[in-house]
């Protein structure tokens, strides 16, 4: 059997910047495997905003086995209901959906080295800032996720939210500092520049770090996702 596509599910959006992120990352996931020997096709999909949707990519593998990775930093909505319903729809009956990307403690290893890349020095308060979602689980996972880069920094983080979801990044700046914080950092939970990283810019703090973006790291953990899948995919299949 040989080995399965990876379709690589993300967020739509408008910005052409997030657009060309993703089809960076999944370039560098496919050059990651094949610099391990694991080559294998790579199309990435879209849940929302974009095209083409995952259901109509595993179409168009004509039953070619497939690890669909969600790349998502929290799992919620999208990745709880809107992929399994995607599978579903294909009709594909040769699907396996791996865990989201993250939480996961080699992010938080790449926010610790943003926030540096930033300017951040010991002794600066800490905002974690992700998007927010109105789906508990959601939410759940960004805390997760602010206590791995709390562990990663040895330090208290506080958890903040962009567009959904309370607190919100400029009060929690701004509280921070009423409590005697002399700097405040904010980590860019985000994957790539857009709306949200530029707000991010205008919520008070002396420092934003860059959002995760094509990291090596970042490459790795979605590749790891895949193999994992793959093998146990070719397991059972054996």
């Amino acid at each position: 059997m040989s080995a399965p596509a990876l379709v690589l599910v993300a967020h739509g959006t408008r910005s052409a910047e997030g657009v060309r992120m993703i089809a960076a990352l999944a370039d560098a996931v496919r050059a990651e495997m094949g610099r391990t020997g694991a080559e294998a096709p790579v199309r990435t999909a879209f849940v929302d905003v974009l095209g083409p949707t995952p259901a109509e990519v595993l179409r168009e593998l004509n039953g070619v086995p497939a690890v669909v990775v969600p790349a998502f930093l929290a799992s919620g909505y999208h990745v709880y209901q809107d992929v399994p319903r995607e599978v579903r729809d294909s009709g594909h009956s040769d699907v396996v959906v791996t865990p989201a990307m993250g939480p996961d403690p080699m992010l938080a290893r790449v926010m610790r080295m943003r926030l540096h890349e930033a300017g951040m020095r010991p002794g600066d308060a800490v905002v974690f800032a992700a998007a927010g979602s109105s789906d508990a689980r959601a939410r759940h996972d960004v805390r997760r996720a602010t206590a791995m880069l709390a562990e990663e920094l040895g330090v208290t983080v506080r958890t903040a939210y962009i567009a959904t979801g309370e607190p919100r990044v400029p009060d929690v700046v701004a509280a921070l500092r009423e409590s005697g914080a002399e700097r405040v950092f904010v980590g860019s939970y985000l994957l790539a520049r857009g709306l949200f990283h530029q707000r991010l810019h205008e919520s008070g703090a002396d420092g934003v770090a860059e959002p995760l973006g094509v990291h090596t790291a970042v490459v790795r953990l979605l590749a790891d996702r895949y193999r994992s899948a793959a093998a146990e995919f070719l397991t059972t299949a054996a």
